[in-house]
């Protein structure tokens, strides 16, 4: 039972960790401006989740993969759309 816990509570943080990043990248989308939003630190956080990525390769972690491959994905968008729009 305690696995189960341990899961849920992996599975929620990861879920609201990856998605956390969808309403910026909508909100760019829909505004074109990216004023507020910082290349180097959305940079360093790509590398960092390509970093995560690795690892759950490494360890065949499956929740680690997909949500860093999310996450990685709408970060990517935001530094792409930064350097078109800002």
């Amino acid at each position: 039972m305690a696995a189960l816990w341990v899961e849920a509570i992996g599975g929620t943080a990861a879920t609201l960790t990856t998605l956390c990043w969808l309403p910026q990248t909508i909100e760019i989308l829909r505004h074109k401006r990216t004023e507020g939003v910082s290349l180097i630190a959305n940079l360093a956080f790509g590398f960092g989740q390509v970093l995560w990525m690795a690892y759950g390769i490494a360890l065949q972690a499956w929740p680690v993969m997909i949500a860093t491959a999310v996450t990685l994905v709408l970060v990517m968008a935001i530094v792409v759309l930064k350097l078109r729009y800002g």
